[in-house]
């Protein structure tokens, strides 16, 4: 039977089971697991299509969520995404991907679309945040889930981390490790991230300072962005001013940058030059030397923010949810960890 014969009706009746419980099961909704593999079992052997305009009609629903993100080739965002479709999909919906740009501004235009329907709710990770950008959000004709600072005095739900939390972990690593002139690759001050990533750098090593064992030399240098080609730019300037035996980058990619920076000048990672990195992501934990990195949790904020926009787009007047996910350090092979 070919897909544009087969109904729901006949679904159900190969499957033996009624014709609500049939389309609960294939739309991922108040169906067991049993039951949806039963069901989409069925409609396998039948070759059955579902009606997507049609259902999106009927329920006044799209079945997609946005998934916003400035870089979309950047692994944090590719792990998230993952982690959204799969808590997604199994209630059938689709998960789109699309660039903010790197301007809040250029967010703010995104948000704005949304009135355009098409989409039936809106994970957003901004680079860069302003009042503009928090009003459109707050006044959204569909749920909108930000996924970086925390947003739980706004009344928007958020699922943030503490990364200047993370990059203090960095810092007492190398000092503890015995590491005395460190230097900080951070990415643009303006962003968020560069925002909070400072701030931890400057706590922790300022914290060292108050001790008997304070840092030697302290010094940082603001990459053009958070790539792996900036990183590599950033350090090289950094390393021209002066000798380090250990780098803190804000992120994986501008530590594998820094890494090819101090191989450049000769010195080798981590005897030389001890590194860490931001992120955890499976690119650092594949790298050569691997990385030390500190996790954020891509893959729990991601996960976190699905279920809410689920809840959302249930009882859009559920009311604002904010989840924290803490950081963990990671020690690898680039400051001397396990191989």
């Amino acid at each position: 039977m070919t897909s544009t014969r087969a109904t729901l009706l006949q679904v159900a009746e190969r499957a033996g089971v009624s014709l609500a419980s049939t389309s609960r099961a294939l739309h991922g909704t108040g169906a067991s697991k049993a039951m949806v593999e039963r069901v989409r079992a069925a409609a396998a052997e039948l070759g059955y299509s579902a009606d997507a305009i049609g259902r999106s009609l009927r329920l006044k629903k799209t079945f997609q969520v946005a998934f916003a993100v400035a870089d979309i080739g950047n692994p944090v965002y590719v792990e998230m995404m993952r982690a959204i479709h799969e808590v997604l999909e199994p209630h059938g919906y689709r998960v789109v991907v699309m660039t903010t740009g790197d301007t809040a501004t250029s967010t703010t235009e995104l948000v704005r679309s949304l009135n355009s329907g098409f989409v039936d709710g809106m994970i957003v990770s901004p680079l860069r945040t302003d009042d503009r950008l928090i009003r459109e959000i707050q006044q959204a004709p569909v749920p909108v889930v930000v996924i970086g600072r925390a947003m739980d005095d706004r009344g928007i739900s958020s699922v943030s981390t503490d990364s200047a939390g993370g990059i203090g972990e960095a810092v007492r690593h190398l000092h503890a490790i015995g590491r005395r002139r460190v230097g900080f690759l951070n990415g643009p001050l303006d962003t968020t991230p560069g925002a909070s990533r400072q701030r931890g750098f400057d706590a922790a090593t300022e914290h060292a300072a108050t001790e008997h064992t304070a840092f030697e030399r302290v010094d940082r240098e603001v990459a053009a962005d958070f790539t792996v080609t900036a990183g590599l730019e950033a350090a090289r300037a950094l390393l021209a001013r002066g000798d380090f035996d250990s780098l803190v980058a804000a992120n994986d990619l501008l530590a594998i940058g820094a890494i090819r920076a101090v191989r450049e000048r000769g010195l080798s990672v981590p005897e030389d030059v001890a590194i860490t990195g931001m992120d955890d992501t499976e690119l650092g934990r594949v790298f050569q030397p691997s990385l030390t990195s500190v996790s954020l949790g891509s893959t729990e904020r991601g996960r976190a923010a699905a279920r809410i926009m689920l809840q959302l787009t249930d009882d859009p007047d559920h009311e604002a949810q904010q989840i924290a996910v803490g950081p963990e350090l990671m020690v690898r092979e680039s400051t001397g960890g396990a191989r």
